[in-house]
């Protein structure tokens, strides 16, 4: 494959696992139940509470396409 062929594919990555991210994130619920959270916020400050079901799912995929879009640009900018 050529070199502008590699950027191209690169680029697509990118513009994926930043939707991805971003779209997961958004979705994620919040932690925390705002300021009523300071005084027992210990708990879940320090990662005692693990995510179940669709938070987990949520969690992985953001570790996923973070992983993914930080790769992609660092080849990106190597091809370039």
């Amino acid at each position: 494959m050529t070199t502008s062929t590699w950027m191209t594919v690169m680029i697509v990555l990118i513009v994926i696992s930043s939707f991805a991210l971003i779209a997961s994130i958004l979705l994620t619920p919040a932690k925390t139940s705002g300021m009523g959270a300071i005084e027992g916020g210990a708990e879940t400050l320090f990662g005692k509470k693990k995510a179940r079901g669709f938070q987990a799912v949520l969690e992985k995929v953001i570790i996923a396409s973070a992983v993914v879009f930080m790769l992609s640009t660092f080849i990106y900018s190597v091809i370039s």
